[in-house]
């Protein structure tokens, strides 16, 4: 359920510490590729059975979604707890447990609960729940990491700071309904709520410095989910079984197994028929599809990798970037270094095939995202490349096979790259050779290349060694571009400035943008400039794969998680 419930921050920093592992198994697809789901006809649901669902590391056991950071802990709160609103396949935000109205200045929601939902304990979920969870994420003492879901509320951070007792916002009308006041007018307040409720009852007692290691939370998991936890081995083996209770109808499988299973062992589990569902590798698929009994889903993603330029550095006293080096202002050199790039070649060769060449910073799997068609597509092609340097002033003046820059000085790009797959440094050299090829001399940042941990610190230090650097973001359902390229950003490691960007990207989330229409031309008009003012090098877009046995059915699988409406998945016998 992370994927769902997560802003743009905690996805951005889950991928920034798993970063190396998602660049290599991001990707393979034809850049032609489009959605591939379920081949097999589906047959009527059954109820009854158990399925064995692969977890690629062991979850560290953080039931509760407001304490929890992992992506195993997350697949098992996908089947045993719910969220306000449920996210569309095109990333839209609908109701779930709660229904909601927006007052006509935009400031306060009104969320109508579903009556009747039970807890597995038994107990009726109401407001009060919800209330309370928002309260925890606000408290000072609160230990998890997603106080930014709350922050948005009026009252919130005063009450965080201890300035108040209660937070304003937040207004209880009777259990099933509640007013939640934001301090300004975004579109993106709802999909930046926290929208998870905690079992007041059953944590109330708990100090909330105390509910991460609570034994509710590890142990004892209370959930609205369409399953429950049965039982924990100490390998990181959890057994769910269907909650007779749930408030959708009682799921049709009986039991769901989660346990880590390893990339080697994977064929050999889907042979024999002890395993489900897994998220592959490429590597992987090319085994798996030998198997008869099993089908790949490929699924266009939520990340995209690019090559950051740096325009500049960070004033964090300040809060504001500073764009005050020269070297990539020149709009016809960034053009130039993209032209370069053999990006469907380099998908081929580093990444399998499995991803899809991208020109755009949303998913385009969004309902805000462009055609391909309305981009500048920047297909590969050095003569061009080298056209666009000759009329920018970078011309080889002493016949070295390098150019200098405009006022005749020696020009070079210092790029950097993350250490991990032996492909990486493949895929580094690859770039540089590129842009060796239509005459600018490349170096790599530091020699070779940097260990995971530092080479995001000096990103985010500015070290002036990263003039170029690869750098990847998982999206996920927030689409407000503001937090990575405002000229702001603490995320926009470029430190590019736009002034027109900015105004555009307000536009995106202001009252006016309320209007879909409204909202989608505004994204629009940002995609295209940030297409032709190329600030940062797009290079592609990831593909996820997934392996299902055949015997699984109605398994719908979308950019931001394969664990949708797990209540209807069904086996057949």
């Amino acid at each position: 359920m992370k994927k769902a419930l997560l802003t743009l921050l905690t996805l951005m920093l889950l991928c920034i510490s798993s970063l190396a592992a998602c660049s290599e198994k991001e990707e393979k697809s034809d850049r032609k590729l489009e959605n591939t789901q379920l081949s097999l006809p589906k047959k009527a649901p059954q109820t009854g059975g158990s399925i064995t669902v692969a977890l690629s590391r062991e979850p560290e056991g953080i039931f509760e979604p407001a304490f929890s950071t992992s992506i195993e802990d997350d697949d098992v709160q996908s089947f045993t707890t719910e969220s306000m609103y449920q996210i569309t396949n095109d990333l839209k935000y609908v109701p779930n447990l709660a229904t909601w109205d927006i007052s006509n200045d935009k400031k306060t929601y009104t969320f109508h609960l579903h009556k009747g939902v039970k807890w597995h304990n038994g107990t009726e979920l109401t407001m009060e729940d919800w209330k309370y969870s928002l309260e925890v994420l606000a408290n000072a003492q609160y230990t998890g990491p997603y106080f930014e879901h709350v922050s948005l509320i009026k009252g919130a951070k005063e009450y965080h700071d201890g300035k108040s007792n209660h937070i304003e916002g937040l207004r209880i009308i009777d259990p099933y309904t509640m007013k939640i006041t934001f301090n300004d007018v975004h579109t993106t307040n709802l999909e930046k709520l926290w929208p998870v409720p905690m079992p007041k009852k059953v944590y109330q007692s708990i100090p909330i410095h105390k509910l991460f290691n609570s034994d509710p939370v590890r142990r004892h998991p209370i959930g609205l989910g369409p399953f429950q936890v049965t039982n924990m081995s100490q390998d990181g083996e959890i057994e769910l079984e269907f909650f007779p209770n749930y408030w959708k109808g009682r799921a049709l499988l009986d039991k769901v197994t989660l346990k880590v299973v390893n990339t080697p062992s994977m064929e050999r589990d889907f042979k024999k028929g002890s395993l489900d569902l897994a998220s592959i590798d490429a590597a992987s698929m090319n085994q798996l599809e030998r198997l008869q009994n099993i089908r790949i889903s490929k699924i266009r993603g939520s990340i995209y990798s690019y090559i950051g330029l740096r325009f500049g550095h960070r004033d964090n006293q300040r809060d504001k970037n500073v764009d005050d080096l020269e070297k990539f202002k020149n709009k016809k050199l960034r053009e130039a270094l993209m032209y370069a790039l053999n990006r469907s070649k380099m998908i081929d060769d580093f990444l399998d095939g499995q991803a899809r060449v991208t020109n755009s910073v949303l998913p385009s799997t969004s309902w805000l995202s462009l055609a391909p068609k309305e981009f500048i597509p920047y297909e590969y092609n050095p003569k061009k490349a080298k056209k666009l340097l000759a009329e920018a002033g970078y011309i080889d003046r002493n016949d070295d096979g390098f150019v200098e820059d405009p006022s005749g000085q020696e020009f070079q790009i210092s790029f950097g790259h993350y250490a991990g797959s032996a492909l990486f440094e493949s895929r580094a050299k690859a770039i540089i050779q590129a842009w060796k090829d239509i005459g600018i001399r490349t170096q790599l940042s530091t020699g070779s290349l940097i260990e995971f941990n530092l080479y995001n610190d000096m990103k985010e230090k500015d070290d002036p060694t990263l003039e170029a650097f690869i750098g990847s973001w998982y999206i996920g359902a927030d689409l407000d571009p503001l937090p990575l390229w405002g000229s702001n950003a603490a995320w926009n490691y470029g430190r590019y400035k736009n002034e027109k960007s900015d105004q555009l990207l307000e536009e995106g989330i202001g009252e006016k943008a309320f209007d879909d229409a409204y909202r989608k031309n505004v994204y629009r008009e940002w995609q295209k400039l940030f297409n032709e003012e190329l600030p940062i090098l797009p290079l592609w877009e990831k593909t996820d794969l997934f392996a299902i046995s055949n015997r699984l059915q109605h398994v719908e699988i979308n950019s931001l998680t394969p664990f949708n409406h797990v209540e209807k998945w069904s086996v057949t016998k």
